[in-house]
């Protein structure tokens, strides 16, 4: 471990403006629904060593308000004296168990990570990567990431925002609870610093177009790859062309004034097509620091595409 960070007996502190007051239902008082799935939290035995050892090291104390997974209004931390240093801030948000945190951590020695996630299992195994890889310049914080951008990161203050294969909340009376939104548009704008950079990932068409949707509509962020991947190129069309998804709902399918279906397969001309090519483009190349993690490998399989965005701070 570098001796300019601090050491597992100090870890930096961090500022409380409030108590500790948890509650057990994360959406009893907040004004926006919740993006995560309330899940289990038990450990294997190896994690909840490592959980026991390691939390005070390399997870971060988060003030609360009422939900266990809140940040409380007001909550400071001091990155620099978290990390020992003045480094590019880079925010992993919905870490999953950490690889693609850890990856970066390993890439780019040079940049701190901060590791978000509500689910305490991602993070355990977080903290065995942590270890087992003798990493410095990683911490997790344990909030909702919204909370976490609104309250803990200063502005522009990180360098870069990550969003890896966030839930997609399928069913349309769920869309209000997806992560990726103008609000949250305005959060990240808020956070990086200028030029710097948005990372979007999806293995659901309907999720890419969203998120699409959302950031090229937002006058802080333009598009690093403008018009990329466009027409019979895009994942989209493949996706439409090659009727993939239609169990799940996912690209919204509906015959046009023409009934054109020429090139569709036929569970995608049963559905009825507008026009399945996607004209606009836009999508990034797949990001080098991204790790193939399993769950990703599992969509593939499934035959699902994936989708990557990057949009840079203005």
């Amino acid at each position: 471990m570098n001796s300019d960070h601090p050491s597992p007996e100090h870890p930096a502190p961090v500022q409380h403006a409030h108590g500790h007051n948890p509650h057990p239902d994360p959406d009893l008082y907040r004004t926006e629904p919740v993006s995560f799935v309330r899940r289990g939290d038990r450990l294997n035995p190896r994690r909840q060593k490592t959980w026991d050892r390691a939390r005070g090291t390399y997870i971060v104390d988060v003030p609360r308000d009422r939900a266990t997974t809140s940040v409380a209004a007001g909550a400071q931390v001091d990155w620099s004296a978290v990390f020992g240093r003045s480094a590019p801030l880079v925010v992993d948000i919905g870490c999953g168990l950490g690889e693609s945190t850890i990856q970066g951590a390993v890439d780019r020695p040079e940049a701190d990570f901060v590791a978000v996630e509500v689910y305490t299992p991602g993070l355990a195994a977080l903290l065995m990567e942590i270890e087992d890889r003798g990493l410095s310049n990683v911490r997790g914080v344990q909030a909702n990431a919204p909370e976490v951008l609104d309250h803990l990161l200063a502005p522009g203050s990180a360098r870069e925002v990550w969003v890896f294969f966030p839930h997609p909340w399928h069913k349309t009376r769920h869309h209000k609870r997806r992560l990726v939104s103008p609000a949250f548009a305005d959060r990240v704008a808020r956070v990086l610093a200028p030029g710097g950079v948005l990372r979007l990932a999806t293995d659901w068409s309907s999720y890419a177009v969203h998120m699409r949707q959302v950031m090229e509509g937002h006058p802080e962020f333009a598009n690093l790859h403008p018009g990329r991947a466009a027409g019979q190129e895009s994942p989209l069309t493949r996706v439409r062309v090659e009727g993939r998804e239609l169990q799940v709902g996912a690209q919204p399918i509906t015959p046009d004034s023409a009934g054109s279906r020429a090139g569709l397969s036929e569970a995608a001309a049963g559905a009825g097509v507008e026009d399945p090519v996607d004209h606009d483009g836009g999508w990034a190349p797949r990001f080098d620091g991204r790790p193939l993690t399993s769950f990703e490998a599992k969509a593939l399989r499934a035959g699902r595409l994936v989708f990557d965005l990057a949009y840079r701070r203005r």
